[in-house]
């Protein structure tokens, strides 16, 4: 059986034993059919990875914290995704594959080109929704941080939140990260299905972000963003 890697929204602690929540329980049990007596890692978050024993699969699943062990998987680069909102399950992989790369922190945004427009109780759902792709994607990528998929904002409120470097993918830009002096944090903009208009160009240049071309071809929203995020882990981070 391979590995079990699962996130739990406890304190954990070696020598201790811990009931695994509801969802967690029901994937060991009826999923995977795990048995008793084998081991599982788990995280909650702190950057460890502890390894736990499983003790108990009745109705509900208890485990023994063995060990803990310090995880470095994390990038040297604190990379925040500002992710105009996608249609359909494209901003379900965006997020996804985004955390697999690396990226500490997404902001989902609510730019004029948006075909999505989310508020009230759908948008509340939805963002647990994504923040449990996030949790998920944690588990699976090897990574013992959680992800924060922030709850959706206007371009304006994201361009006088954001700290450290910033970066808008524009099409008629002339600067590559090749030419970019590498920074410790940054912040990528990236427009949904018809692009950032002129006028939220301006808006982010103006606000200290820079122009980033990635090549002469346009890309669609998915593959900017993964191929910015990418190209940047590849040049400063890791």
């Amino acid at each position: 059986m391979k590995s079990v890697r699962l996130y739990q929204n406890t304190t954990l602690k070696v020598g201790t034993k811990i009931d695994l929540d509801e969802s967690a329980t029901h994937h060991l049990i009826k999923v995977l059919r795990f048995p008793e007596g084998k081991n599982i890692t788990l995280f909650n978050g702190d950057s460890f990875d502890y390894l736990v024993k499983v003790i108990n699969t009745k109705k509900t699943c208890s485990a023994q914290v063995l060990s803990c062990e310090k995880n470095n998987r994390e990038s040297s680069l604190n990379l925040t995704l500002a992710q105009a909102i996608a249609k359909g399950e494209k901003m379900d992989f965006l997020i996804q594959k985004a955390i697999e790369l690396g990226v500490n922190r997404i902001i989902p945004v609510q730019a004029e080109r948006c075909v999505v427009r989310l508020n009230g109780t759908k948008l509340i759902k939805r963002t647990e929704h994504w923040q449990k792709i996030a949790n998920h994607a944690c588990e699976q990528s090897g990574r013992s941080v959680i992800v924060e998929v922030a709850e959706a904002k206007s371009l304006t409120e994201v361009l006088s939140e954001t700290e450290g470097n910033g970066y808008v993918l524009h099409h008629r830009a002339e600067e590559s990260l090749l030419t970019m002096k590498a920074p410790i944090k940054a912040t990528i903009l990236i427009g949904p299905e018809g692009g950032l208009s002129k006028s939220e160009i301006d808006e982010a240049i103006a606000s200290g972000f820079q122009p980033l071309l990635l090549g002469n071809r346009i890309l669609r929203t998915e593959t900017a963003s993964l191929a910015a995020i990418a190209n940047m882990q590849l040049l400063w981070g890791g």
